[in-house]
């Protein structure tokens, strides 16, 4: 069953997971804030979607190849079809798979990652 959410940058939803994820990055200057902002995934799924990103954005620097390498990742692990987005400002309405959406921050970039097709 598919079910629609929406966000924007955060002002769509006023919930935020109290169940924050440390980052587990070698150096502390390299540490980022993870915040849970919206999730129907697994908490498991949702600490590998962290990680992922971790190594993205320690692999790239540029937001579009940051959203590329995640949505890679998932697509390889977790079957075909993944979407991610990646910014400060943004805003969106989508649908997806049951079980197969998150979205957070590291710091101050949002990620959206969601399975839908």
């Amino acid at each position: 069953m598919d079910e629609t959410k929406r966000s924007g940058g955060g002002a769509a939803f006023s919930k935020s997971s109290s169940d924050d994820y440390k980052s587990t990055a070698a150096s502390p200057a390299a540490a980022k804030k993870v915040t849970i902002k919206s999730a129907d995934m697994k908490e498991d799924m949702q600490k590998e979607a962290v990680d992922c990103a971790l190594s993205a954005f320690e692999k790239h620097n540029v937001e579009k190849d940051i959203a590329e390498h995640i949505k890679k990742e998932f697509d390889k692990k977790h079957g075909p079809t993944w979407h991610c987005i990646v910014g400060r400002n943004f805003g969106s309405y989508v649908t997806h798979e049951t079980n197969h959406f998150v979205y957070f921050y590291l710091d101050q970039k949002a990620i959206l990652l969601f399975k839908s097709g």
